[in-house]
């Protein structure tokens, strides 16, 4: 991707959020903290230790 891409890609998508109303902006749910930083493997393991009991 060159950077002229990116920077339209970005001002896009920073539109898209300005334009959006800041009630709909905040209904979105937000992520668990655990699966934000580290994806699926804190569920993974959760899963797994729940099958091993």
């Amino acid at each position: 991707m060159k950077s002229n891409d990116m920077v339209k890609y970005l001002t896009q998508e920073f539109v898209k959020y300005i334009d959006t109303p800041k009630t709909e902006r905040k209904k979105r749910p937000k992520e668990q903290w655990s699966s934000r930083w580290f994806g699926m493997i804190p569920m993974a393991i959760r899963m797994f230790i729940r099958r091993m009991r």
